[in-house]
């Protein structure tokens, strides 16, 4: 998101733009529509088929089925899946925030496996005001993205704390010595 120089009002950004255009469809239309267009732009979001439930500047809630796509060999979630929807989460919950002109990078993430995981998974990836205001301001930063982790059962099987960061987008060079490429 980058402020109008004239009004100085915050302009989304083209994922928080995207999202927007896609609220006037119905609840359920509108979650297939956004994990679609997501999965295409991240493929493995897509391959893994993460359902994105909500999705907003302050909040993403991310979906993962237990299904044989995503299983590990005693028919649960694979703890690889169960990153990519911290990940996920935590990495959109930032993409909505961070300005056309910067890169979000993830920087660090820990996992705790606490238990076995009993069937799909959600994860809820939030942000403060101050966080958000601290993306929208600042040339580069960081900021770690608390998620919560619930199994069907209710149950947290996991704990995770990812640290995301940005950065001024390089300027992209020409390989062509004649600057075309």
């Amino acid at each position: 998101m980058s402020s109008d120089p004239l009004t100085g009002a915050v302009r989304p950004n083209r994922l928080a733009s995207t999202v927007a255009r896609l609220q006037p469809l119905p609840s359920g239309l509108r979650t297939w529509v956004v994990s679609l267009l997501l999965g295409r732009a991240v493929p493995l979001v897509g391959t893994a088929g993460l359902r994105f439930e909500q999705i907003t500047s302050d909040r993403v809630v991310v979906r993962v089925a237990n299904r044989r796509k995503v299983q590990n060999h005693i028919g649960g979630v694979h703890a690889a899946g169960m990153v990519l929807l911290a990940e996920t989460a935590t990495g959109f919950c930032v993409g909505m925030n961070v300005p056309d002109d910067k890169l979000p990078l993830i920087k660090s993430m820990k996992v705790d496996f606490q238990r076995r995981a009993v069937g799909g998974m959600t994860a809820v990836a939030s942000l403060q005001p101050e966080q958000i205001a601290l993306m929208r301001s600042q040339d580069k930063g960081e900021v770690t993205v608390p998620v919560v982790i619930t199994d069907e059962s209710g149950q947290q099987p996991i704990q995770a704390e990812m640290v995301w960061a940005w950065v001024p987008k390089q300027k992209q060079v020409s390989a062509h010595p004649n600057g075309r490429l």
